[in-house]
């Protein structure tokens, strides 16, 4: 028996290394701005008509039309500034998230100038100021938290948890609570384990299950401390 081996047929895609995953999310042109003060009330009722729809059906049965008659204005003007409804979606996202980083910066700033601020501490301040504004916008809870299977918001939710993971690396490391040798996939991931955590507390209920909050405030502190100076 012969021991020859037989070539086998040449590929024409020859073998790379493995890549990264790639983002799929399809680029969005700039959202066109309201200049005139009228124009941001409408861009404004129509964000609130959305928000008071996504508490009513959920995010996957919202419809650009329902939002336009709950603002009391013809689909046409939605259009003006929104291309689309994950458009809408995203821009009440930015508004949330906005006020979330106010809440946690004010939050943390009181605390480190109390001279209180510890890993665990900092931990304390910035879930409180999650809990805040879910509590105060629970369309937020609907989109951001249980509206993720919906490509746009999901992508927004993940770049702002980097965000969020460089600020408060960023301040760990400037108040000398852990060395610059912190390292930037230990804060990240972090973030993404609160996010997960708060994602669980609020699946069933608006008002969030206190017991898995504490729960992933001790998981959170635990691990952090590891890096503490």
């Amino acid at each position: 028996m012969s021991t020859s081996r037989v070539a086998a047929p040449a590929d024409p895609s020859p073998e790379r290394p493995a890549e990264r995953p790639v983002d799929r999310t399809p680029e969005r042109a700039p959202r066109r701005a309201p200049v005139q003060a009228r124009s941001r009330r409408k861009v404004e009722a129509l964000l609130d008509a959305a928000e008071s729809a996504v508490l009513d059906h959920g995010v996957e049965a919202l419809t650009t039309r329902e939002i336009a008659q709950r603002a009391g204005v013809p689909v046409a003007t939605l259009y003006q500034y929104f291309a689309d409804k994950e458009d809408l979606l995203l821009a009440l996202v930015e508004r949330h998230t906005a006020e979330m980083d106010e809440q946690v910066a004010h939050d943390v700033g009181a605390v480190t100038e109390a001279g209180r601020l510890t890993i665990a501490s900092l931990v304390d301040a910035v879930l409180d100021a999650f809990t805040a504004v879910y509590r105060r916008r629970p369309a937020f809870v609907e989109i951001y938290l249980r509206g993720r299977t919906n490509l746009a918001v999901h992508a927004s939710g993940r770049a702002h948890n980097r965000e969020v993971a460089a600020t408060l690396r960023a301040l760990a490391v400037a108040e000398g609570l852990t060395g610059p040798d912190l390292p930037e996939q230990a804060a990240v991931l972090a973030v993404e384990i609160g996010d997960r955590m708060f994602q669980l507390a609020y699946e069933h209920d608006l008002a969030g299950d206190p017991a898995i909050i504490a729960q992933g405030r001790l998981m959170l502190t635990s691990y952090l401390e590891r890096f503490a100076r």
